[in-house]
Formats: C-alpha cells, structure tokens, sequence
C-alpha cells in the first residue's frame, strides 16, 4: 500500500506550507486524483485519517479527493477520448500515436486554514 508513504509526503507539503505562510490549523485539503495514478482514493483517505491524529496542525483535517478523468489523444487524428475506455488504441482510426493528456495527477490543489500566527495579512 503506497498510499500511507503519498499521506506522508502530502503531510509534509502542507505543513511546510503552512509554515512558510504563518498558519494555524490546517482543516482540510484538497487532492485531485487522476483515474490512473495508481492511487486508490479510498485507502489514502484511510491513511490520511489515521496519519494526522499524530499530527497537531492537522488534527481532525479532512481530505477532499476530486477524481480527475482520464483522457489520451491521438496525434493521428487528433481525437481526445477516454484512455480506460479504449486504452492506447485510438477509438476513431484504431492508431497507436497517443498519449496520455490527463488522469495521471497526485496533487495537493487547495489547503484550507482556520487561524493565523501572523499579526498582518500578506498582500
């Protein structure tokens, strides 16, 4: 299971990233998943869960997961279709010149925070 090891690097961007912006509490984070990073959405939930109980500026933080789809294109035809639907074969002119446009993706896209260390707003 690689999803505990991705909670731990995403524990330790956002908490940099806190740092870095005088935070307080981190109450949720947001991920986009692409449908074939080989992320199992729910298993890094399970470990995100058990992970920031350990963790005091995320203790009780939520992870939002928004699955991102995943398509390929064909540079024949120039066709974008969905890559689990038909895989690397393109749907309109059955060629093989594709490649991967999205759905591959593990990213931290949103920390949300509820306090600040910093007496002034940064602008």
């Amino acid at each position: 299971m690689h999803e505990l090891g991705i909670v731990f690097y995403i524990i330790r961007d956002v908490k940099e990233t806190a740092r870095e912006n005088s935070c307080g509490h981190v109450s949720k984070v947001v991920m986009n998943i692409g449908e074939v990073s080989t992320v199992v959405p729910e298993l890094l939930t399970d470990c995100w869960e058990w992970a920031v109980k350990k963790e005091e500026l995320l203790r009780d933080s939520k992870l939002e997961i928004i699955p991102i789809p995943a398509a390929s294109f064909c540079g024949d035809c120039q066709l974008e279709y969905e890559t689990v639907r038909h895989g690397k074969t393109c749907p309109r002119c059955n060629g093989g010149n594709t490649w991967l446009l999205r759905g591959n993706e593990v990213e931290i896209k949103e920390i949300e925070v509820s306090g600040s260390d910093a007496s002034e707003p940064e602008t």
